[in-house]
């Protein structure tokens, strides 16, 4: 076990699941959803019109009742495009996840086919499905991505800049003439300063763009002496986890 695990688990952990265990919200109406099994990943599931997917459920769901929980989706890199869809795992959130089963979100992590880029109208698709079928709090669906999945975030993020409570981008590039419409959304973007691959300027032109709009809830995290490979110093951070419960997606 890594010390970033250990401090997660024995120091953060508990305060990250306190504001969540705190806020019950009534149950969803409509049909309730097949038992879904706690504290690992399903087998893999298709939504029509969507990608193949991984759905983590957290150990402590069934124990929590009517909570409603937080969402978190991650969208991978190149490197892990392909029809193996136990690929989504080898970085991020889902490596986490599959190490510790107390990660505190319900974790969408879609699976992009060999050469393909994210189409949004896709993980739309797969997004509102989920959410639909499982104790998801509105309030707090974030989304996070890494290099191609951390151009999404950035993409998706500024298209509907009304539908996440924050955004992670992970060397990841987005396009300033959209920075405005992330006046209000919380993003937390990532960066190795040594990065040939996506240059660190992805990153440091969404932050200034924002704040030239008026944006305040931005902020910028830059990794010195460090190449493309940002996700791993990002994601397993504890606090990064911790700054994602507290946001809350603005009524």
């Amino acid at each position: 076990m890594s010390p970033a695990t250990r401090l997660f688990r024995r120091l953060l952990l508990p305060a990250m699941l306190a504001p969540l265990l705190a806020y019950v919200a009534p149950p969803a109406t409509g049909a309730e959803p097949a038992p879904l099994p706690a504290g690992q990943f399903p087998q893999p599931a298709l939504v029509e019109g969507g990608y193949p997917y991984q759905l983590f459920i957290p150990r402590a769901l069934d124990e929590a009742g009517d909570t409603r929980w937080p969402l978190l989706l991650f969208l991978h890199g190149s490197g892990e495009r392909g029809v193996d869809i136990a690929r989504v795992k080898t970085h991020g959130p889902p490596k986490i996840a599959d190490r510790d089963h107390d990660f505190p979100f319900i974790l969408i992590s879609p699976l992009l086919p060999a050469e393909e880029d994210w189409d949004i109208a896709k993980l739309d698709a797969i997004l509102r499905h989920v959410t639909a079928r499982l104790p998801v709090d509105p309030g707090r669906i974030y989304l996070t991505g890494l290099s191609r999945g951390g151009h999404a975030t950035w993409r998706w993020g500024a298209a509907e800049p009304g539908r996440f409570a924050a955004l992670v981008p992970v060397a990841g590039r987005g396009d300033p003439a959209t920075a405005c419409a992330l006046v209000d959304v919380p993003v937390w973007a990532l960066h190795g300063d040594r990065d040939d691959v996506v240059v660190p300027d992805g990153s440091f032109a969404m932050s200034r763009a924002i704040r030239a709009c008026g944006g305040h809830r931005s902020r910028l995290t830059i990794y010195p002496d460090m190449g493309h490979n940002a996700w791993d110093p990002a994601y397993e951070s504890p606090a990064l986890y911790l700054w994602l419960l507290q946001q809350r997606k603005q009524r």
